[in-house]
C-alpha cells in the first residue's frame, strides 16, 4: 500500500512536469512571427522549425555555454544543447530518428501507465491481469502470461520490414526526413506542420523523463 502510495505521489509530479513541458511547447516563442527574422536572446529560447530562417540558427537554451559549432540549426527541436559534441562525430539524422522514436514510445507508455494507475481499461483484463493498479505487478502478469513477449514479436517484426529500410534509405539520401513514416490518416499535417514537428518533439523529450522517473 506504502508503495502504490509514493508511486502515485511519483506520477502527479510527472504530470506536472510534463504538463509544463507541453504548455512550453505551445508557448507564444514557439508560434510563427511572420517574415520577421528573431534575433537570439540573453535567456533560454525555442525557435520554430523554418520560422523566416533555419529553426536553430542563433538558439541557446543554455546560455552560459557555447553553442556547438556542428550544430547546424536545420533539425527540428535544435536548442542549441550538445555538451558532448556528439553532433561532431554522430550522424544526426540518426540520432534524430532515435530521438522521435523513443519520444513516440515514451509517449504512449506514459499514456499506458496513467490510464492503468486511474483503472481505466478494458472489459475482461481484470479476470487476466487481476485487479491491481500496481504498474509492476501488471507488468509482471504481462510477461508471464506472454503479452510482453507479443509486444515484443510484432514491434520487431514492424522496424525489421519497416523501420530499418526506412532509416537506411535516410542515411543514403533519399531526401526523408526524421520519424517521417507518411502516416496521417487524419491529415494533421496539412496545417502547421512545422509546428506540429516542433510539439512532438518537446512532448516526446518530457515523456521520456516523466516515464524514465515513474520506473526509476
Amino acid at each position: 500500500r506504502g508503495r502504490s502510495s509514493s508511486l502515485i505521489k511519483m506520477l502527479r509530479a510527472s504530470v506536472l512536469a510534463a504538463c509544463v513541458a507541453a504548455a512550453t511547447a505551445f508557448s507564444p516563442s514557439a508560434l510563427p512571427l511572420g517574415t520577421a527574422t528573431r534575433k537570439a536572446t540573453s535567456g533560454p529560447t525555442m525557435q520554430l522549425y523554418k520560422d523566416g530562417k533555419l529553426q536553430g540558427a542563433g538558439v541557446n537554451c543554455i546560455p552560459i555555454f557555447k553553442r556547438p559549432d556542428s550544430l547546424k540549426g536545420d533539425m527540428v527541436g535544435d536548442m542549441g544543447f550538445d555538451p558532448f559534441r556528439v553532433s561532431s562525430y554522430a550522424n544526426m539524422q540518426f540520432c534524430q530518428e532515435a530521438e522521435i522514436k523513443h519520444g513516440r514510445i515514451a509517449m504512449l507508455a506514459f499514456a499506458g501507465i496513467m490510464a492503468e494507475v486511474i483503472g481505466i481499461r478494458f472489459p475482461g483484463v481484470d479476470k487476466v491481469y487481476a485487479a491491481s493498479n500496481d504498474i509492476f505487478e501488471i507488468h509482471n502478469m504481462a510477461v508471464e502470461k506472454g503479452s510482453m513477449g507479443q509486444i515484443l514479436l510484432w514491434c520487431g517484426f514492424a522496424e525489421i520490414c519497416g523501420g530499418l529500410p526506412a532509416m537506411n534509405a535516410m542515411l543514403e539520401g533519399s531526401g526523408r526526413k526524421p520519424g517521417d513514416f507518411g502516416f496521417d490518416p487524419l491529415g494533421l499535417g496539412k496545417k502547421n506542420f512545422e509546428r506540429k514537428q516542433l510539439v512532438e518533439i518537446m512532448n516526446g523529450r518530457a515523456a521520456m523523463l516523466a516515464v524514465s522517473g515513474m520506473v526509476h
